[in-house]
């Protein structure tokens, strides 16, 4: 229990708390001494509806788990969590007790779902590009006949619209099937790839990108191309959105549930811009394909994005407020 993320404590006959891990410590960040002797009834608002629920799990062996259970911390303000309660036979020892933010709890409903979305997404978006590429072959091979058998040339000016549009939309539906190809896994240094977005950026916009870099993190074991996509299409989203300052960032993070999957480390990258925000009314779908915040966006960069990354067993989550947006995508390092 020393070693888990998870906060456990242990209680007696009496509900006083007589063990708390050290993740329990950083979680109420309450010293192991002063938790241990502390009746853990008083550690929460909700005193009587627990004692209740604690007295039940000690009587009938089950586990109880309590979605509102409140920690009230001095200074700060009160902590939500869920609590599962698990019964234990030893000597003076009645419960262990699992305490978990309910934030965290959401995370991982939210990667759950987003996992769930993106899988139907793809295959929708497969489906329908493949159905869409064969007229688009015999559209455009008719306008060139067409065109070809025509005397006066201003009325060859609406086949090549045909001809263009046609064009335009075999590009759109390859960038759909572009995900399925199989990843090329090598040893890839993040900090090149970022480098490689960095100078594409600046090509392509003008815009200089600041970075603040963690110089000791590994390289990762993926697909240098792929990775390359992602990131650029999350910083040419935030420029072409209105952004003028982009900054990225890049730390390890230890001990973190990525896909319901426990990570001993992990890259977390940062992608900030001070554009205006991604709108509210779009930012539970803002993954979904052919969903964008602007005129004349297709909607494909960030659903590609997050395909990238999760063939990575990773995630991309977002935070956005007018003047400060943070993507951040999370890679397992092990």
């Amino acid at each position: 229990m020393e070693l888990l993320a998870t906060a456990v404590v242990v209680l007696d006959d009496d509900f006083v708390v007589r063990y708390a891990n050290p993740a329990a410590e950083n979680l109420l960040a309450t010293g192991a001494k002063s938790l241990n002797g502390q009746p853990f009834l008083q550690l929460f608002t909700e005193r009587g509806a627990l004692e209740r629920a604690l007295g039940d799990a000690v009587q009938t062996h089950w586990d109880y788990s309590a979605q509102t259970v409140t920690y009230s911390r001095v200074g700060r303000d009160p902590l939500p969590l869920t609590c599962t309660m698990t019964r234990i036979d030893a000597h003076g020892l009645s419960l262990l007790a699992e305490l978990r933010p309910i934030e965290e709890q959401l995370r991982y409903a939210r990667e759950e779902r987003l996992v769930f979305e993106q899988q139907a997404n793809r295959e929708l978006i497969r489906n329908l590009a493949h159905e869409i590429k064969n007229p688009l072959g015999g559209l455009r091979g008719s306008a060139q006949l067409l065109e070809r058998e025509l005397d006066k040339p201003e009325l060859r000016e609406y086949t090549q619209v045909i001809i263009k549009e046609a064009d335009r939309l075999q590009r759109l539906m390859d960038r759909m099937l572009t995900p399925h190809r199989t990843p090329r896994v090598e040893p890839v240094g993040i900090h090149e790839v970022l480098e490689r977005v960095r100078s594409l950026v600046k090509a392509e916009f003008g815009i200089e990108i600041q970075r603040d870099y963690d110089p000791s993190i590994p390289e990762i074991v993926g697909d240098r191309e792929q990775l390359i996509q992602a990131v650029l299409n999350i910083a040419r989203n935030a420029v072409q959105s209105g952004a003028r300052n982009i900054n990225f960032r890049t730390r390890t993070v230890r001990q973190i549930t990525i896909l319901r999957q426990r990570h001993k480390l992990a890259l977390e990258l940062q992608v900030v811009d001070d554009g205006p925000g991604v709108p509210e009314e779009i930012q539970d779908r803002i993954f979904n394909p052919l969903v964008s915040g602007r005129e004349g966006g297709t909607g494909l960069g960030l659903s590609l994005a997050q395909t990238f990354v999760q063939y990575h067993q990773g995630v991309i989550e977002f935070e956005s407020r007018p003047g400060r947006t943070i993507f951040r995508i999370l890679l397992p390092l092990t």
